[in-house]
């Protein structure tokens, strides 16, 4: 089940942490993307270690990867695509994770159920 995060708190805690928020914030992202598109080839941990063992390559390519992932989820759910594979593969070109990160979450809030109250 994917959990609603606010975008703002996850980036406030991120700066706030000196980026211990962000790795957990990342690693959850990814998680949560498999879920959704029922593409399991990666784990948040994995993806993780292996953005540290490459000095950062990985997580450029790790942003198209989710931006495709998430491009294919919303054909299959009838959505307009945008392109997401390109704009976070310049977005981690230019260290711009966070921002990354903030627009997969605001994707991810939308396949989120809404809780009755």
């Amino acid at each position: 089940m994917v959990r609603p995060r606010s975008i703002p708190l996850c980036i406030v805690l991120s700066i706030i942490t000196c980026g211990i928020y962000f790795i957990y914030w990342f690693v959850c992202l990814t998680d949560d993307v498999n879920e959704v598109t029922q593409e399991y080839d990666t784990s948040g941990i994995m993806a993780f270690l292996l953005s540290l063992i490459t000095c950062g390559i990985y997580g450029i390519y790790w942003g198209y990867k989710m931006g495709d992932k998430l491009d294919r989820a919303r054909m299959r759910n009838n959505v307009p695509t945008g392109s997401f594979p390109i704009l976070f593969l310049v977005l981690n070109i230019f260290q711009l994770h966070i921002v990354t990160c903030a627009i997969i979450q605001s994707e991810l809030n939308h396949y989120t159920p809404v809780q009755p109250l």
